[in-house]
């Protein structure tokens, strides 16, 4: 493939968003290579010279989205904040995610399952373990600490708030009438003060 000078390289970004946005909403088998090219204004034969198939596109696609989420979210663990305020942290970047790579959260929480079958997204599976083990660190460290109630199923909480945050991407609009930010308050109040009165 011939060396990219920065116009192709824009180009190229310019072609992931436009297949990111449809492999989002149509899904990724329905999605086909002529689709992008047709949305993009270009023949299906010059897509080939950026990309080699509609699977290395969403392989670029997650892999660059969850390097910076997951590196973000190192940073928090590694942080020298009280273990609440990581777990705020967590779930505010989690927030952000969506708002900023809602057609990449989609592909995931749609595709993983799919897109795992196949032995160059192995790495999906190594990301899901990765996700528990950031979530589970926190609150191990919350119950440890007592910033988190000891009786707590550490297990279940984390399906919990992976379950309940992820799934907001099939209904969070940005630009929408609450920001990521009043959505990511709203779920702090709900998962870390409850939604009765004491």
């Amino acid at each position: 493939m011939p060396k990219e000078t920065p116009a192709s390289a824009t180009r190229r970004d310019e072609l992931l968003e436009i297949a990111a946005e449809l492999f989002a909403e149509k899904g990724f088998k329905n999605t086909t290579v002529r689709d992008i090219a047709d949305a993009a204004g270009i023949l299906s034969g010059s897509l080939y010279h950026h990309f080699d198939s509609k699977e290395s596109m969403v392989d670029e696609i997650l892999q660059t989205f969850q390097t910076e989420l997951f590196a973000a979210y190192d940073e928090v663990i590694a942080s020298d904040a009280d273990a609440r305020t990581k777990i705020e942290r967590a779930v505010r970047l989690s927030f952000e995610a969506i708002d900023q790579h809602r057609y990449e959260v989609a592909i995931f929480q749609n595709e993983a399952d799919f897109l795992g079958g196949f032995e160059r997204f192995g790495y999906l599976a190594e990301r899901n373990a990765q996700s528990r083990e950031v979530w589970m660190t926190l609150l191990n460290e919350g119950v440890k600490t007592g910033a988190l109630r000891k009786d707590l199923n550490i297990e279940l909480t984390y399906r919990f708030i992976r379950d309940t945050v992820w799934v907001a991407v099939r209904w969070y609009r940005p630009g929408g009438e609450l920001s990521h930010t009043e959505v990511a308050d709203q779920y702090l109040t709900i998962l870390l003060d409850g939604i009765a009165h004491a």
